[in-house]
């Protein structure tokens, strides 16, 4: 069943005033402070869209408004029992299911075959650089807070993990290109040198043009 208000932005301002009521501004420097915008895609722009739509359906409620000299009123916002029931279940549904996902990298190895294999080595290189040069900042920001609960950590080692084996993964495919042990490699180059296609290339794509279509 779709969530009443389905940004993610919307999980982690609950996840925000849970804590003890705030108005928008407060909740956007609270996330900011956090780096919730490296856990999450954040649209700062959509925030207060976002807590109006929280508001709308009964998962934060006007609690006060303060004026301070010449400012605008702000409006602040707690949690009900409704926000919280539901920042408990879609928390829950976020951990315990896996549903698949299309990541851009994977985007970019399914048209892999378009670079010739000297090109697509030194593509990899460049990521690898960019994954070596990320992994190094998040150990460096797991020692940094080394003093905070692991609990509140757990995205970050998390996302680290995942990237250390992504690492280990380029690194096997980069030193099969690179010592020319990668299958099809010299029916990869000749293509891209001469404009042929190997027969067992050329079949296979014959093969999928041809199978057939599947019942409706």
């Amino acid at each position: 069943m779709p969530r009443k208000v389905a940004n993610l932005l919307a999980l982690a301002v609950l996840g925000t005033v849970v804590q003890r009521p705030m108005h928008p501004y407060e909740i956007a420097s609270f996330l900011r402070a956090r780096g919730k915008g490296a856990d999450m895609e954040i649209k700062w722009g959509s925030l207060y869209t976002v807590v109006r739509n929280l508001a709308k359906h009964e998962f934060i409620e006007v609690v006060d408004s303060q004026r301070a000299g010449a400012r605008p009123e702000r409006t602040i916002y707690r949690i009900t029992d409704a926000g919280r029931a539901e920042l408990r279940d879609w928390t829950r549904e976020l951990v315990a299911t896996a549903p698949p996902e299309h990541p851009r990298f994977k985007a970019g190895l399914s048209m892999l075959s378009v670079l010739p294999p000297e090109e697509a080595a030194a593509a990899l290189r460049e990521r690898l650089d960019e994954l070596d040069q990320a992994t190094a900042a998040q150990r460096a920001l797991l020692a940094e807070h080394a003093d905070v609960p692991r609990l509140f950590l757990v995205e970050i080692e998390y996302e680290l993990a995942v990237r250390e084996a992504e690492v280990t993964w380029v690194r096997g495919l980069l030193a099969e290109l690179t010592t020319e042990t990668f299958p099809g490699l010299a029916a990869w180059r000749t293509w891209h040198a001469t404009g042929e296609i190997a027969p067992e290339h050329a079949e296979l794509a014959e093969r999928g043009a041809h199978r057939e279509e599947p019942d409706e």
